[in-house]
């Protein structure tokens, strides 16, 4: 067995700086882009070309004024877009995600060995390589093509297999005593997942879902593919749009940046520890 290495060392004060300088590292990275925006986002064009990394001299909400009065752009129409569309996603993926995990981590399959192996094979396809069938697909369903409904399809599809992978994990880890025991008292299949399996499942499926909306709140390309009616389109290809409207107005678009990354931002910081527990719990067994 090796002897491990004691911080009292010399060799061991080495690796604690070490990765003390590494976890200082990654948080400036982290950090310094998101100081930099907040920062510039309450200053004119011209001060920010001047010093962008300067506290700004007076807290001016003028770009934020504009972005809001921009004829073309309409903010609160984009949040309830990207709410709708991250929203029914996020249902979606929970329901099919919690019934297709409980059919392969607490029924004997004897294809779920396979199935499992599919889904994860299919987490190596990149989304690109779908767009032109499901665009071509999409396009060919009247009341589909060019609304909320041509993103919410693709992108719930594109993150069934993770959701499927991670609440599978989880349920596997229940003890089958449970099942057994409600079995012997009557209780039916659906019984089981309803009273039993979801309810100890509820921190998977919570993490599930805050990752998954944020996944899908972020979700540029497909909403940019499938929406192209103006008034269905999410907040992130507005912020592709405001970028082109104020291309020499930096104070605009980085006001744009700080309105379209609040609402993720904010439930990660109130969600942090529940996600962190819920891939912690899905990736144990036993």
């Amino acid at each position: 067995m090796k002897s491990k290495i004691s911080q009292h060392t010399p060799i061991g004060w080495v690796i604690v700086i070490f990765k003390w300088m590494l976890l200082f590292g990654w948080a400036a990275m982290t950090f310094l882009p998101l100081y930099w925006v907040v920062i510039n986002c309450f200053k004119p064009s011209d001060e920010i070309l001047r010093n962008s990394l300067e506290w700004p001299a007076s807290l001016s909400l003028a770009n934020f004024v504009s972005i809001m009065n921009y004829p073309d752009v309409n903010i609160p129409k984009a949040f309830l877009n990207s709410f709708i569309i991250s929203g029914a996603v996020v249902v979606l993926v929970v329901i099919i995600s919690s019934m297709a995990a409980f059919a392969l981590g607490r029924m004997e399959m004897k294809a779920g060995k396979y199935i499992m192996a599919i889904l994860t094979a299919c987490l190596l396809v990149p989304s690109f390589a779908t767009v032109i069938p499901n665009f071509v697909t999409l396009s060919n369903i009247p009341f589909v093509h060019g609304n909320r409904i041509a993103a919410i399809l693709p992108q719930t599809a594109g993150n069934l297999c993770f959701s499927i992978i991670m609440v599978q994990g989880f349920m596997r880890s229940l003890p089958m005593e449970l099942d057994e025991a409600a079995v012997i008292d009557g209780a039916s299949v659906p019984q089981i997942f309803r009273y039993i399996s979801l309810p100890l499942c509820r921190s998977v499926l919570a993490t599930v879902a805050i990752m998954v909306f944020i996944w899908s709140y972020n979700d540029l390309f497909t909403s940019l593919v499938y929406v192209s009616e103006r008034s269905k389109q999410p907040i992130c290809v507005i912020l592709s749009m405001v970028s082109n409207m104020f291309g020499t107005d930096y104070g605009a678009m980085m006001a744009a940046i700080v309105v379209t990354i609040l609402p993720p931002l904010i439930l990660y910081i109130f969600a942090q520890e529940q996600v962190v527990s819920g891939l912690t719990a899905g990736a144990v067994k036993g």
